[in-house]
């Protein structure tokens, strides 16, 4: 067993002065619109409930489902950037997630300073360090932006980025949410590469998108969300009539 879920449930709080109907926008946004008032001051996003579900190492799983459903808020989840309100999680594997800014936590640091943060977090050493980051540079296609702050940077250029910091060490388990799907055809034909290298070394990947020609690609088992659940677990194929069906 590699991550355990029972009956887990996620609560995340809002402290805000706004109008009912912003927080209504805000939730939809996030979670399909599941908000819970606790009081004048605190609303809450129920953004996960009653979720159970096993992951084995080296599965290949997608994650299915409508903008807001809670595919990227699991991902947070598993990956220890959120903590479950209730229930029960059991993790023997490091998650490392790709998902958005999760790990690139400050625009005003430069590029190349998330990446000395990685490599020291791998590696704790300085040695290689040069070598590493020309590969950064030259396999991102970023260049010298990588001396720049990354609120500098287009979402493409991040995106880049941040997968091959994460890519360019062997990692146990990867959280990935539409990782490779932007920037031009030579990063996605280099990704993909990278990505099957990654595969084929047995790491366990979780991976959120909406292109089921990528899902196809790489997973073998589909959880379909809906509304902060997991409605479906079973064979790709199988979660994708579903999530088509419902």
């Amino acid at each position: 067993m590699t991550i355990y879920l029972k009956d887990i449930c996620l609560s995340i709080p809002i402290f805000t002065n706004e109008t009912r109907q912003f927080k209504k926008v805000l939730v939809n946004s996030v979670t399909g619109g599941l908000l819970q008032r606790e009081s004048a001051e605190i609303t809450r996003i129920n953004a996960l409930k009653n979720l159970n579900c096993k992951i084995e190492r080296g599965e290949r799983i997608a994650l299915i489902g409508h903008n807001g459903s809670g595919k990227t808020t699991f991902l947070k989840l598993i990956s220890g950037i959120y903590y479950p309100t209730s229930g029960l999680l059991k993790k023997n594997i490091r998650v490392f997630p790709m998902i958005n800014k999760s790990f690139l936590t400050s625009n005003e640091l430069s590029g190349l300073v998330a990446a000395k943060a990685h490599y020291l977090m791998i590696n704790g050493f300085e040695d290689g360090f040069d070598e590493y980051i020309e590969y950064i540079k030259n396999f991102s296609g970023i260049g010298d932006y990588i001396y720049l702050p990354l609120k500098t940077y287009s979402q493409g250029m991040e995106a880049r980025l941040l997968f091959t910091i994460l890519t360019s060490f062997k990692h146990e388990c990867l959280a990935l949410d539409e990782g490779f799907g932007t920037g031009d055809s030579d990063f996605y034909s280099k990704a993909e590469i990278k990505m099957n290298s990654f595969l084929k070394d047995a790491g366990t990947l979780i991976f959120a998108s909406h292109s089921e020609d990528l899902l196809k690609r790489f997973c073998k088992r589909g959880l379909v969300f809906e509304r902060g659940t997991i409605v479906f677990d079973g064979l790709l194929d199988d979660a994708l009539n579903y999530y088509h069906d419902s």
